[in-house]
């Protein structure tokens, strides 16, 4: 198996070294395109109403396409999915159905079960599954009964409706396997899992990216799909001809990606066979494909027959053949498909710690999926989406001031990680540096470009703010890219100082953008609104106060604390090789002093209750602390590193003004001052948690009562659940109370709820903070965990049982069951189980999972949890 293993790191070296393009063909195909900032030209930004799922089938996209087991190129100018009709469904199934904001009662919200099974980095091997329901989808039902429900009601999911029942429901699985970069066979399985014979129409479908319509000048070319035996045959003049071959004796069906105007708004289009034309020929019957043969859009038609529980499958394969159409389907390809499945194996056999369950095992490898599949092609000209099209409607005045007007600079043209393919599709900056931790595992080189991209002139602001997400890129996300970047370079071996280099340059822009901007009085204690926690407080932290005032953040200050001592870290390691970096390493030893000793001077920690909380400082001078035990108190135990004395030094500017600061600054020697020798290493702790106050926020976080969860540690303490925080401002009252699981309250449209639930990323942050501390402490502090329980663990004890908590999360437990899968319906059949969902947060209580299905980016930090728990390096 060793050559099997080294196949797939071959294949990366290559990639990486641009010798062959084995990431050029990938899932890059979204989940969703509908209802999204891109394709908004509403005049109130109302993206949802302006772009709906049932314009989909019949509406061409502005700037990318979205389908079912997607593939594109990286630059999109083809896409294949694929498109299912069982015979009875209003519209065939071509994408992912699912509720907006306002139609789900807890938010947007999928109403499909899809899962992404496997994924080597390269995409020389893929998995993914369906379940489509035989029974007519319930589409109204899920509309209607989502909106009579209130937010105190659970969401009311596709297999509530009974569509499931009896096993009635088609599994489709696809496996791809690559003979070359541009070489993809396919497998696709179509299992009838119900008790009757039952028929299946399969289409895949082969299109060109719509780049023709929109008026711009010089690109008005329009390329072509035809048929030829069992083949259709797609000719671009960038791409050349590309061929995709099927089995069997297919049907052909053509027509034009192209909007149908007709059907929209009763007037003339561009095409008379646009491009829902598959859907009305197969379901009404219509004369709506083009008898020519011939479009931007093609399919070839399957209809399948298969007896009750059992399975067909046919093959394909796409590839780049300017020879002609005859491609190999028989032995060849078999070979192709045994090949890559092996060499996936083999590879993730040398990731797997030698220590970790084989079900730790099955969640790693699905985890590592999701993140491969939730890389999608991201189209984005500001300036022109602004402006729109010559060939476009006059965009509304308001656009000029509206969402994103002051990012006109930003273009985006590139394959990005995305947190979710259907509920996030776009990308967002602290969930990517998460993304990328957990892709340095296995994919170093594609980790360390994507920490790289948002940093670049065209995405970063002028003014040093890099951009948060589609819906506003101003808003602000938590400074984590200079953490992402040193695990990154520690993770691919801690070689890459260049690349490390490249990184610190441009967030030194981005650290003075937050020094300047989120720090309105100068005092080292920092704003910034919501930071990813959106309904954590008693208000919108990101909108205006209900009173004239500043709210002082501990999470704010927290993160540019860690901030700074991130930036630090990456100075002193570059100054290993370059002494100019010293002078830099020394700037954010002091920024981080000062952000450190503010936060306990400016009354962000309360010694009464030995817990940091967000104060208002009003107009007039009082100071309104928000009493709220939440994990915007614990961030900052974050705020920690260990510095070998050895290193200092090396270092003796650095070291200079460390002693400088302690004996002429007193105030500074609980953040500063701690210094010990255990192992043969002389350390010294730089906290902004000082050793005093440490014992008595780990007491608070935990306490059963409070924020330790037998899933990992909740969001907001327990303890609120009896004693709700409520603060009495501007002739209104606004409360805090304990919610585990999905948000009562329509702050951020009600499906982010930081009042309870469990959530990876501050899971993963607090963990890592531990071991930090423990680096320095060793074995000689011990803790009483769980608190109150008169039982002691060392901090590295604690940080491994929050491990196995939260991967606990993903496992089959005693029951039979994996405690974030749905408890009743069918996921308690093994043919359901053993596909995991990846979901953005989880039950406070139970470890239900919510929001989100397939957040596989910041969630799959259960796979550095899996492989630090099991210690092996990667």
């Amino acid at each position: 198996m060793i050559g099997s293993a080294q196949a797939e790191a071959r294949r990366l070296a290559d990639a990486d070294a641009g010798a062959a393009a084995w990431r050029a063909w990938g899932p890059y195909l979204s989940e969703r395109a509908w209802g999204t900032v891109r394709e908004d030209y509403s005049e109130y930004g109302t993206v949802w109403d302006y772009f709906p799922h049932d314009h989909a089938r019949s509406r061409a996209y502005r700037w990318n396409e979205d389908g079912m087991a997607g593939i594109c190129d990286e630059r999109q100018i083809f896409c294949f999915g694929l498109a299912l009709w069982n015979g009875v469904d209003p519209i065939i199934k071509e994408r992912m159905f699912g509720l907006d904001g306002d139609g789900g009662n807890h938010g947007e919200d999928a109403k499909e079960y899809w899962w992404y099974l496997d994924s080597t980095p390269t995409h020389s091997w893929m998995t993914w599954r369906y379940h489509y329901p035989q029974r007519a989808f319930p589409y109204q039902d899920l509309v209607s009964t989502n909106a009579a429900r209130g937010r105190h009601e659970p969401e009311y999911e596709l297999a509530d409706t009974g569509v499931f029942d009896d096993d009635r429901y088609w599994a489709v699985t696809v496996d791809y396997a690559k003979a070359g970069p541009t070489d993809l066979c396919m497998t696709l399985t179509v299992e009838n899992r119900g008790p009757e014979k039952a028929t299946l129409h399969l289409l895949p479908q082969l299109w060109f990216r719509n780049t023709w319509a929109w008026g711009l000048p010089g690109r008005d070319y329009v390329p072509e799909i035809r048929g030829k035996s069992s083949a259709l045959v797609a000719e671009h003049k960038e791409l050349g001809r590309l061929v995709l071959a099927g089995d069997g004796r297919p049907g052909h069906l053509f027509c034009d990606n192209e909007t149908n105007n007709r059907r929209l708004w009763n007037t003339p289009g561009r095409s008379p066979h646009p491009k829902d034309g598959f859907n009305d020929h197969l379901v009404h019957g219509a004369d709506s494909v083009n008898p020519d043969g011939v479009g931007t859009k093609g399919a070839l038609h399957y209809v399948l027959t298969v007896e009750a529980r059992q399975q067909t499958q046919v093959r394909l394969r796409l590839t780049l053949a300017p020879d002609g159409p005859d491609l190999d389907l028989g032995e060849g390809f078999a070979g192709v498909m045994a090949a890559r499945r092996r060499e996936a194996d083999a590879f993730y056999e040398t990731h797997v710690p030698a220590g970790a369950s084989s079900d730790e095992a099955l969640v790693l490898r699905q985890a590592v999926a999701g993140l491969m599949w939730g890389k999608q092609f991201f189209h984005f000209d500001v300036a022109r989406w602004l402006a729109g099209d010559p060939a476009g409607e006059p965009p509304p005045a308001s656009r000029q001031y509206g969402r994103n007007s002051h990012w006109w600079h930003m273009t985006s043209h590139e394959v990005i990680s995305m947190p979710d393919p259907w509920e996030y599709p776009w990308y967002a900056a602290w969930d990517l540096a998460f993304h990328c931790v957990s892709i340095a595992r296995v994919d170093p080189g594609f980790a360390k470009s994507q920490l790289l991209l948002l940093l670049q002139d065209w995405y970063m602001h002028p003014n040093g703010q890099i951009p948060a997400y589609e819906w506003a890129f101003g808003d602000v996300n938590p400074p984590v890219h200079a953490w992402a970047a040193l695990r990154v370079f520690e993770l691919d071996g801690g070689r890459d100082h260049a690349f490390l280099a490249r990184m610190m340059h441009k967030l030194l822009l981005n650290f003075t953008w937050w020094v300047n901007r989120k720090d309105t009085s100068g005092n080292n204690v920092f704003e910034g609104g919501f930071l990813g926690l959106d309904n954590v407080g008693p208000f919108d932290r990101s909108a205006a106060l209900p009173v004239a005032g500043v709210l002082e953040q501990s999470d704010g200050t927290a993160w540019m604390a860690m901030y700074a001592l991130n930036l630090m870290e990456i100075a002193v390691v570059l100054a290993d090789r370059d002494p100019v970096y010293e002078d830099l390493a020394t700037k954010f030893f002091e920024h981080f002093a000062y952000i450190a000793e503010a936060a306990s001077a400016s009354g962000l920690w309360d010694d009464d209750d030995a817990f940091f909380y967000d104060v208002l400082r009003t107009a007039d001078g009082h100071r309104v602390p928000l009493k709220i035990r939440s994990v915007v108190g614990l961030l900052p135990l974050a705020a920690a590193v260990t510095i070998p004395t050895r290193l200092l030094r090396k270092l003796p500017d650095l070291a200079n003004r460390l002693r400088w600061f302690l004996t002429n600054r007193p105030a500074y020697t609980d953040i500063l001052g701690a210094r010990r020798s255990h192992g043969g290493r002389d350390l010294r702790l730089l906290s902004m948690v000082g050793t005093g106050q440490l014992l008595r926020v780990l007491t608070r976080m935990l306490s059963a009562d409070e924020f330790l969860s037998d899933f990992g540690l909740r969001t907001l303490s327990r303890a609120h659940l009896d004693e709700p925080f409520t603060v009495h401002l501007g002739g209104s009252d606004f409360t805090v109370g304990y919610e585990p699981g999905e948000s009562t309250s329509g702050l951020f449209g009600g499906n982010s709820n930081w009042r309870g639930p469990i959530w990876l990323p501050v899971n993963y942050i607090l963990i890592d903070a531990l071991r930090r501390y423990a680096e320095f402490f060793g074995d000689t502090l011990l803790v009483e965990y769980p608190s109150g329980s008169g039982e002691r663990a060392t901090l590295t004890g604690v940080a491994d049982d929050l491990s196995r908590r939260l991967i606990g999360l993903f496992t089959v437990g005693s029951d039979g069951r994996r405690p974030s899968a749905p408890s009743t319906g069918p996921f308690t059949d093994p043919l359901w189980r053993d596909q995991v969902l990846f979901y953005e947060y989880f039950h406070g209580d139970t470890g239900a999972g919510l929001g989100a299905s397939h957040q596989t980016g910041w969630t799959a930090l259960v796979v550095d949890l899996i492989l630090e728990l099991h210690r092996r390096p990667v």
